[in-house]
Order: structure tokens, then sequence, then C-alpha cells
């Protein structure tokens, strides 16, 4: 008779900073609760469970009886409650005081909450590299789990994984179990008898196995189709009553007693990985869509089992190079992060330092992971998970200025790497507004937090390649007689997502230079069908500050061609203490006596969403022009306003000479787990002008873009408006 098989079923339940309160809801309805239902009916079970931070926050806020039954469950000795980042961050995504504090905190706060010791933790996502183990060690961890894919990548077969391993560095010593893939593709989807066989033959090949399930609890009721498969018909209850009925050779156990009953496997050290669906993710579109094609080509010749172990797709840290969105956070986020360190190490009265201390819990909530990346779910193309960043990092901003004592009125600019391209950014910041702005890129404004109502305008997404669009554009073709093959075969949550399709040819922000057929029509702008006459839209200006103690003026200029002549084109970006209002003069020189094209400049705002009714246009006259949908197309306009009620935004934007003006929505085709969807992320407004020079070829024309929140500030002081949670 062989000695039992140890069974480690660690449930990770996770919902990111900033989901919507529903989707919590449904959540915990359809997962965390049902589920924890069903385990209570099966006393000799134990299991270990990570919740994330803002996932227990909620909890603690409106399903308090959920914690007491946990926490009576751990008093039992069935529940291992497991660790990990409090507000579950990429750990490469945030410094090494950001991982150790962020990781102690939560443990500390897990401890006292449920009168317990936590040793074990959740790594986010499974991103590792080897520098992370000082840093869980220092924090007070002793054990986690990655998924055996990591092992692999290292040399190992899967034979070789039933147990754990330690790994080393610095001379911190950390334990790690190997998650089973095998596991994770088999609960719930399969019959519980699959999961006993597998496990019964490990067992027999494998004295004092381990085997780790460890994956997301939403897969037991939240992903499509698992409620009925996990609840109503039964799945978790028969899964659990054979895991009993086999009770003669296996144990089901937590993660903390499997450490301390079976001795490590060996020393491993692993490289850069995640899970392998991850790796695959981080690829750019082109590599990922071949790797899926070698998959599908050599999937059933018997060389590709062999090769598998060997192939891994990209590194984790180059999402911020897919996205520079992504970039644009961690940059924001970094700078705050380096702002508190320095400020914690300043001598200041104790009611200041408190600022500091709700500065790091916001700056440790904007470190949350989801929108950061894209998989195979909504990740940083879900526009409220990167508004939640945003507002969290600017909330944390301003607590760094109150500890600081900044007066109530002031203005500021600085020069410096802000976003690690080795080139030089701008930030204009006052009481008011924060402008990030990017010479050597167009000159963009990046950037525009509103800090009344914590917002960040500019958080846009540029719509761009994704490898899964083939699959869209298949359907089309499958639609119109084509046949598609099975790995084609996809699931659309609307129609009509292979015309919606577009790919931008300059980022999605603010000033962009553009030079235009004349005769343009919006729907050409918007869905990028045209040629741009100039090399303005994305050059390289040169910059010069002016200040005065009121006031900062950022002149950028370039010189540049349209239609081949050159031209030289300078914007001049001024913000004043107090005001809430962002002054651009725009001047065209060396124009030829006439000029056959357009200029135009293209504004992107984020975070108003169209098609509902109390987000809409206005204009001058105080007429509603229409929702954030409407595309719109008006002559000789000085005044439009872009009105976001809820939020409690105005949005004025004036022009000092009578424009074109046109808007339309942005949105990207994106997958995710519950299939394709249109997302908005934005919307354009986008003044143009013919443009008739002076006998001097020059040209000029004046912006003015006043941010009121009023409305929003009325409703904080109703307390209708929530900003964060304390």
């Amino acid at each position: 008779m062989f000695r039992p098989v140890r069974l480690v079923l660690l449930i990770h339940n996770h919902q990111p900073v900033g989901n919507f309160d529903h989707v919590f809801e449904d959540a915990y309805q359809r997962s965390y609760l049902p589920f924890l239902e069903v385990f209570e009916r099966f006393p000799p079970l134990r299991i270990s469970l990570h919740i994330s931070g803002p996932l227990f926050e909620w909890l603690e806020q409106h399903h308090p009886d959920y914690i007491d039954r946990l926490a009576a469950l751990v008093r039992a000795g069935r529940i291992e409650i497991i660790g990990g980042a409090f507000y579950e961050p990429i750990l490469a995504m945030i410094p090494t005081h950001d991982r150790i504090g962020q990781i102690a905190a939560y443990r500390e706060f897990l401890e006292e909450r449920f009168q317990t010791t936590v040793r074990g933790m959740w790594v986010a996502e499974r991103v590792w590299e080897q520098s992370f183990t000082r840093d869980i060690v220092d924090a007070g961890i002793r054990y986690t789990v990655l998924d055996d894919f990591h092992f692999k990548t290292a040399g190992l077969e899967e034979d070789e994984l039933f147990g754990h391993f330690v790994t080393e560095d610095e001379g911190r010593i950390l334990s790690i179990f190997p998650g089973s893939e095998r596991l994770r593709y088999s609960i719930p989807f399969r019959e519980p008898a699959e999961t006993l066989a597998y496990l019964r033959h490990a067992g027999e090949r494998h004295p004092k196995a381990v085997v780790v399930f460890g994956d997301d609890g939403e897969k037991f009721g939240t992903w499509p189709m698992t409620y009925k498969h996990v609840y109503q018909d039964k799945w978790l209850e028969r899964f659990f009553t054979a895991l009993l009925e086999n009770a003669d050779w296996l144990e089901v156990c937590t993660l903390g007693e499997a450490f301390q009953a079976v001795p490590p496997m060996g020393r491993i050290f692993l490289p850069d990985c995640s899970y392998r669906e991850m790796t695959e993710w981080a690829l750019p579109p082109k590599r990922q869509l071949e790797l899926e094609h070698l998959g599908h080509e050599l999937g059933a010749a018997s060389q590709w089992a062999r090769l598998r172990p060997f192939i891994r797709g990209g590194f984790w840290r180059n999402f911020r190079v897919k996205y520079p969105e992504s970039n644009e956070m961690y940059s924001r986020m970094l700078g705050i992060s380096r702002r508190l360190m320095e400020l914690s190490t300043k001598a200041m009265p104790p009611e200041r330092k408190e600022w500091l201390h709700r500065a790091r819990r916001e700056l440790y909530r904007g470190q949350c992971n989801c929108a950061y990346w894209h998989g195979a779910f909504g990740g940083i193309y879900l526009p409220h998970l990167r508004h939640a960043v945003y507002r969290q990092l600017i909330l944390a901003e301003q607590c760094l200025d109150q500890a600081e004592g900044k007066p109530e009125a002031w203005v500021e600019d600085g020069v410096e790497d802000f976003n690690f391209d080795a080139r030089p950014e701008v930030r204009l910041a006052n009481d008011k507004l924060v402008l990030y702005v990017a010479p050597v890129v167009g000159g963009h404004i990046y950037e525009m937090d509103v800090r009344s109502v914590h917002h960040n305008l500019l958080g846009t997404m540029t719509r761009r390649p994704e490898g899964y669009h083939h699959k869209v554009l298949k359907r089309a073709e499958q639609q119109a007689g084509q046949v598609a093959s099975i790995h084609d075969i996809v699931v659309f949550k609307q129609e009509g997502l292979d015309k919606a399709i577009v790919y931008d040819q300059y980022p999605r922000k603010a000033l962009v230079d553009l030079f235009l057929p004349a005769g343009l029509r919006a729907e050409t702008l918007a869905n990028q069908q045209f040629e741009q006459l100039g090399d303005f839209a994305t050059g390289e200006y040169q910059a010069k500050i002016q200040r005065r103690a009121d006031r900062v003026r950022l002149t950028m200029t370039r010189e540049g061609s349209v239609s081949g002549q050159v031209i030289r084109l300078t914007k001049a970006i001024t913000l004043s203490a107090g005001s809430p209002v962002v002054e651009v003069a725009y001047l065209l020189e060396n124009l030829p006596p006439e000029c056959p094209w357009e200029f135009a400049v293209e504004l992107n705002f984020a975070g108003l969403p169209p098609g509902v009714p109390d987000r809409f246009y206005r204009n001058g006259d105080g007429q509603i022009l229409g929702d954030l949908s409407t595309v719109l197309s008006l002559p000789h306009q000085t005044e439009i306003s872009v009105v976001d009620q809820w939020l409690g935004l105005d949005l004025t934007l004036r022009t000092s000479r009578p424009a074109g003006l046109w808007t339309y929505p942005v949105g990207t085709v994106n997958g995710s787990e519950a299939g394709f969807e249109l997302v908005y992320q934005s919307v354009a407004v986008v003044p143009h002008w013919r443009v008739l020079p002076d006998s001097a070829g020059r040209w000029l024309v004046t912006l003015e873009l006043a941010v009121q929140t009023a409305q929003a500030s009325e409703r904080c002081e109703n307390g209708a408006l929530v900003t964060s949670s304390s």
C-alpha cells in the first residue's frame, strides 16, 4: 500500500480595485458564498484560501458575516489563510520597498483579523523573477505556489513535480510548490473521477506525493456556464464526496500542512516566468499568432509534447512595451512611490505624517495589477479599471501635497524623464490640474489630471492590433460563406465587430497636430482612413519653459513638412495658479500664400462614456447636441462643451477663430472570457481650420480648455460622491 497522496486545494479569490459593485456582488453570490456553503458541509476537508485585499475590504463592508464564517473555519483548522501583496500588484511592477510593504502589511492585517499565523502567499498572476525571493522572505513569508510551467522551463519534467522545492536569493530561503496546470484545466471542467485517477497514478509512482491545485475561485460559479455546472448540477458536491470516499489513500490538506509534513525535493532557481498563457499574451501580436499557429500545426504530432516544455512566450514586463498606456500608469505610480519615500525621511508634525500613511494606502491601491495588462480578460482595455488606478494615484499625490504643506493656490513645473524612455517630458501643475507633456512625441499632453474629481482625462487607449483580431475578421469571412477551423470559432457579444476594428496612426492624446486634405469627413477621420499631409502628429518638438510666480508656460516648436512645404509650428501651453483653465496658443509660419489643406488639433478625453443621456455635447448657446456617441460635423464654431453630469465634469473648449468641429467616439474591439465586444474608450473633439495666412506667411489661433467641477464639489459636500474608501 502506498503512502497517502496529499492534495492541496488553494483557492484564489480576487476582484480589482475600481471594479463595479455589482460585479463584486455577482461573484459573491455565484462563487464565494455557494463555495463556502458547500465546503462547510464536508467537515473533514481542509483548504487554503487567498482573498485579495480589494475583495477583502469589500466583503468586510458588504458581507461581514462571510468573513466571520471564514474565521470560524480558520479556528477549526479547516481553512488556512494565505497572504499576498495587499492590493494584488504584479511584483515586477512595484519597487522593493513597496513589495515588502504590501506583503508585510497584508500578512499583519490577516493575522490580526483571523488570529492566525500567515506564512504562505499568493503571487499575483504567478509572475516570477528570482530576486523576489529576498523581498518575500523579508516580509515574513516562508512558502508560495507558482505554476508547474515555471519548473518545466527550468528543465524539470512533470514526473518530478510532486512536492516543493527551496530557492534562495542573498541568503533568503523560500519554498515553492508547483501548481498543476493539468488540474487547472480539469477542475471543475472534468468529472471528479478523472482527477482521482490522476492523483492515484501520482501516488503509485511517488510516495509522499503532494499535488497542488491553485487557481481562481471565480471559476466555481462566475466564469461562463460554471454556476449551473458546479452548483445546480452539483459538481462540487460530487467532487468533495469523491475526495472523502478515497480518504484511505488521499489526504486533502492545506499548503502549510504539506510544507510541514513533506521535506523539500531539492533546490531550484526558476527563470523569469508566469503561467503558460500569460507568457503567450505578453508577446507582440504577430509572434503571438505564430506561436498559436505552431501549436495548431504540431498539436497532433508526437514531437510537440516533447518540444512544448522548451517553448515559452514573452516576458511580463514587456506589457509596458506592448501597451504604452501601461507604462504611463507605471511611471506615474513609481514617481509617487519615490516621492513618498523621500518625504518619509523628513521631519514633520504628526498631523502631516498622517497624510503620508494615507498616501501609502492610496498608492498601494493604485498598484493593483489588473489594469496594467491584457490577456483573456479585459485588463487594460477596461476603462473603469484604468481610471481607478489613476484615481488612487491622484489621491496619493494630493495626500503628499498635504504632507508637504502646499499653499491653497500654486503653480509649478518640472522637466524630467518621467516615463523612462531616456527623453525628457514636462510636468505643468497647479492646485486644479496636472499636465504631463511629451515634446518628443508630437508635443502631446499625455496626462491631464483633474484634481477635484481625481480623474485623468487622458487615461485613453490607442486602437492597435491584437492577436485575436484575426478571429473576428475570420468570423466575418465565415459568415460570408468561407469555412473556418474550430480554432477560429468565437463568441460575439454583438454584431458588426469586424467593421469596428480600426488602428490609430497616432496616440489618442491631446494637442495632436494634424494637416489634412480639404473636405475630409468626420467618419473618415474616426476610421483613420486618411493620409496625413504633415509630419507633426508624432514628430519631435523643441521645448522651453518660462516661469513667473503665478504662471508657467511651455513653448514647443517644430519645423516640419506639409505636402513638401517646410513650415514652422509653435504651440504654447500656459497654466496659472488657482485656475482650472489650460491656454494653448498656435502659430504657423513660413506658410505659402494658399494652403490647399486644413489644420486640425485633436483632443481625446477618456472616462466620459457615450450612449447615456447625462453625458453629452453642448454648444455655446447652451443647446445639447447629442450624447457622447454622436458624430458631429459642425461649421463655424467657437465653443463646445463636453459634459459628464455623473462625474461632475464640464469641459469647455473655446477657439479664438471660428472652426469646423468634428466629434466622434473611440472604441476598441476586445476579447474576454465571455466573448468579443466593443468597448468605448474615449471621445475625440477636433477643431479644424482652412488656413489663410497673412502677408508674412503667418497664421495663429488660441484655444482655451476650461475644466469646471462645481457640480462634483457640490456632490462631495453632500456626501454623494465617494472617491475612495478609508
